[in-house]
């Protein structure tokens, strides 16, 4: 069989969508190899997240073109999905499958193949549907076509995308932990943002396809799981809530245009209750939360679940509400403080994490130095820092006053330094204590084996590597930092 390699941009939507495409090769016959290695085919699941991940995105298609000037180079994903016409004009690109048609890749690549003569005509499979996405190729226009190019287009156009495409991880890629996609599409619009054009509207995924899937990985050693999304806390705003309790297969859609119903009767609520009743899962986290999802009681009844870790990424983005107002961010800083109040009142120390863009648009002096008085209010576990960077197509980048790459640097400076004060105040707290870890890793620091995991609140710690401990849960005392991100303890 031919050789397939893989690179994935971007977010962990995107590797989640490529570990299932990998999976899909593998069941198929096709030799994996390294993206470094010469392969016969070479897939980059790209990103469109910022001017930047295109750029990249765009280096590592030529990059494979160059590495194996004969080998079918297919592009996939949100780059495909923002500029199909500049995916169109790149000699480099033989293939390109916009987002809902990953499911269906190698059916895509093996009618290209097959019309080059390089396959037989029954390399796979017309049960499972090989061919589907014939009807939706198309020789492109322009410079391609010119050149004599073979490039072919698989693209759905954003305001199609209105249906969830069904993808299934049989197995995590990492041992103790797999990452689990409940639903696609974004329906806020923030002014800095072009993932709702790439991603299409909300959908979500049924109750009973998730289930299926965790108990699939779970079976397969998996004590871990991670839900995630383009934007989860909209789970279920397109599903009629009855339909959805009572276990219906196909829920009765309310339609993209939907108002999400934040609050206790959220469906990705219930969802955790049912995912929290796996058996053979130890864990639960959430990748990230809209803050107006968290009420009392939501709180009361995510606190009520032994198994969900008490970790939390309530995503900020600014600490201004003049700068919040300008992102179109749906809430405010006091709405923002009164969720993680309320997470602190029924949770026991959680661990907060957020992310903070600098240099927005029209951010002046007196805004930043709001956000970096509400930020230290907070006092996050971890932040992440964000230098805004211009994304062509959104109304950001029309707005006046851009931020210069000095003033980014500076405020970006000021924001890691006061990051890296806060995690470690709430790493100290561990110091002398009792802590569940699930270990994930063998690794060698400073010449000596250590065993690597994390505590439920996502601290990181090490102990002196020990035989058969990789996948399993103990507690151990933490006796001090060995990095600055990494603490030691004694196995009890």
């Amino acid at each position: 069989m031919k050789t397939i390699a893989f690179h994935n941009l971007g977010c962990k939507v995107n590797s989640y969508e490529l570990d299932c495409m990998i999976q899909s090769a593998q069941s198929r016959g096709y030799n994996i190899v390294d993206f470094t290695q010469i392969a016969d085919i070479y897939v980059i699941n790209t990103c469109t997240v910022t001017n930047i991940a295109d750029r990249k995105s765009r280096q590592m298609l030529h990059r494979a073109k160059q590495r194996n000037p004969e080998a079918l180079v297919v592009a996939v994903g949100c780059y495909v999905q923002t500029d199909p016409a500049g995916v169109q004009a790149d000699p480099s690109v033989d293939l390109a499958i916009g987002n809902n048609h990953k499911g269906e890749y190698l059916d895509l690549i093996e009618e290209v193949l097959r019309d080059q003569e390089q396959l037989p005509e029954d390399v796979s499979s017309r049960e499972n549907g090989a061919g589907r996405g014939a009807a939706n190729l198309a020789q492109p226009a322009g410079a391609n076509a010119a050149a004599g190019a073979s490039t072919r287009m698989v693209r759905q156009d954003g305001k199609e995308l209105c249906s969830y495409e069904e993808m299934h991880l049989q197995r995590p890629s990492e041992h103790t932990r797999a990452y689990i996609k409940i639903q696609d599409g974004c329906n806020q619009f923030c002014t800095y943002c072009a993932i709702p054009y790439a991603r299409g509207r909300v959908r979500s995924r049924g109750r009973d396809d998730i289930l299926a899937e965790i108990r699939d990985v779970v079976a397969h050693g998996c004590k871990e799981i991670v839900l995630t999304g383009i934007h989860i806390s909209s789970y279920g705003i397109d599903f009629d809530r009855d339909a959805w309790l009572a276990g219906e297969a196909v829920p009765t859609r309310k339609g993209p245009s939907g108002a999400a119903d934040y609050g206790g009767s959220s469906l990705l609520t219930d969802l955790l209750e049912y995912i929290c009743d796996v058996e053979g899962l130890e864990r639960v986290r959430i990748s990230s939360l809209e803050p107006r999802l968290i009420t009392g009681e939501t709180a009361r009844r995510m606190a009520a679940l032994p198994k969900l870790c008490p970790h939390f990424h309530l995503s900020l983005q600014s600490g201004c509400d003049a700068t919040l107002y300008r992102m179109n961010r749906k809430y405010n800083t006091a709405d923002f403080a009164r969720s993680v109040e309320i997470l602190r009142s029924v949770f026991d120390r959680p661990a907060i994490t957020t992310d903070v863009i600098v240099g927005f648009p029209g951010e002046t002096e007196e805004e930043f130095a709001q956000t970096l008085e509400f930020l230290r209010q907070i006092c996050f576990y971890e932040m992440h820092v964000f230098k805004y960077s211009r994304r062509k197509g959104t109304v950001a980048d029309r707005l006046p006053n851009q931020c210069t790459a000095e003033v980014k640097n500076e405020r970006s400076d000021i924001l890691l330094q006061l990051t890296e004060e806060q995690s470690e105040t709430f790493r100290e707290k561990y110091l002398g204590q009792s802590a569940q870890v699930l270990w994930e890793e063998d690794v060698t620091i400073g010449g000596k084996a250590m065993t690597v995991g994390h505590t439920p609140d996502y601290v990181r710690i090490a102990v002196p590597a020990a035989e058969g401990l990789v996948g399993t849960l103990s507690r151990v005392t933490v006796t001090g930092f060995l990095e600055s991100d990494l603490m030691v303890g004694t196995l009890e």
